[in-house]
């Protein structure tokens, strides 16, 4: 989508709660933008739960180390002549990205957030 909206993030949220497991319950590690905040128009599914950070704590989100990666590796001192070649760039910088397993856990994983069963 181009743009974000609680409306949006209720769609992204539907799309992921298709992919939970019968049974299982996701957390979704969310920052305080607006559209992540309870509203008449966010409707998060019962199998997901939305963690908020705390404001002003990027070391908290693994998703700031992704976004600093597709911009190092990917992203950054390039020009695009269009939106769409923005939106074809970002889409295969990020399918690039989400291809590699290893690089994945590497960016995102905290030694200090990791759950033992």
């Amino acid at each position: 989508m181009p743009f974000v909206s609680s409306e949006a993030m209720t769609k992204h949220l539907a799309e992921i709660a298709t992919q939970v497991s019968h049974g299982a319950h996701a957390v979704l590690v969310c920052d305080g933008a607006g559209w992540h905040q309870n509203s008449d128009r966010l409707i998060v599914p019962d199998n997901i739960t939305l963690l908020r950070l705390p404001p002003y704590a990027p070391e908290l989100n693994p998703v700031e180390n992704v976004w600093e990666y597709l911009r190092g590796n990917h992203l950054s001192h390039r020009l695009w002549n269009s939106y769409d070649a923005i939106v074809e760039a970002c889409c295969s910088a990020w399918n690039a990205f989400v291809a590699d397993a290893a690089r994945v856990a590497s960016v995102t994983k905290r030694e200090w957030a990791m759950v033992n069963n």
